[in-house]
């Protein structure tokens, strides 16, 4: 009854995790019939795969009211440095938000405001082009990560992560140690001993998997696999 706003991520960073139009509008339903905000964040909203395609709670009917979308140049038009997001909103919350925003920080450089204004502006040609090229990356990361022993991983339906499962290796079995407790633990031995470098779920709130980028080319993404191979399976033979 507390609850004042609620934060869908789609596609979803770590999991990759698209939210299907018809379950956004039943979220939504529920949103405005107890009164809640609904905010989409949909910084990676152009980065989906087949069969999802990109969508914007904002486009349903009735949304205007109670829904609040966030969005940033970093991924989709490769802007990372430049910090630029937005927020789209009822008139009256937006001059709420500025009034909140301008006492906090200093401001994007008009520099950077002008540079997000011609990129958002421009034909988007070079947006299925960077979706292509990671869908290439996607089937090889994914791939490449069930072949390894004791880890299995969902295809992600959007943005550029993998979140594989390792609980395998943190439970223990007769004649078979676990090699962790975490994924903490496991993402600090990966840095130390085959300088992989991850995110462990528990950053997420999600124990037993590992958060992995394929924003990278295909040379470091198989170079990457190659050294989880080799440690996983190490760990396999030690047991």
């Amino acid at each position: 009854p507390k609850t004042r706003l609620l934060v869908l991520n789609s596609p979803s960073n770590p999991t990759g995790g698209v939210v299907p139009p018809d379950e956004f509008e039943r979220i939504l339903a529920i949103c405005k019939k107890h009164n809640v905000w609904l905010m989409g964040d949909e910084c990676y909203s152009h980065f989906t795969y087949e069969p999802h395609k990109p969508y914007s709670i904002a486009s349903a009917a009735g949304s205007k009211e109670n829904v609040i979308i966030i969005g940033s140049v970093s991924k989709t038009f490769a802007m990372t440095g430049w910090r630029i997001g937005y927020t789209l909103g009822p008139e009256a919350l937006i001059q709420a938000l500025i009034k909140l925003q301008s006492q906090s920080t200093s401001n994007a450089t008009s520099i950077a405001q002008y540079a997000a204004l011609e990129a958002m502006r421009g034909p988007m040609e070079t947006v299925p082009v960077m979706l292509a090229e990671y869908a290439k990356r996607r089937k090889r990361i994914v791939e490449g990560l069930r072949a390894i022993p004791g880890v299995t991983c969902e295809w992600p339906g959007g943005a550029f992560y993998a979140f594989p499962n390792i609980s395998a290796h943190l439970s223990s079995a007769p004649g078979k140690p676990a090699l962790a407790k975490t994924c903490t633990e496991i993402s600090k031995m990966l840095l130390e001993k085959v300088q992989v470098a991850v995110v462990p779920g528990e950053a997420f709130g999600a124990p037993g998997y590992l958060r992995l980028s394929y924003a990278t080319s295909i040379e470091r993404i198989d170079e990457g696999l190659r050294r989880l191979k080799r440690f996983f399976s190490r760990a396999e033979a030690a047991s």
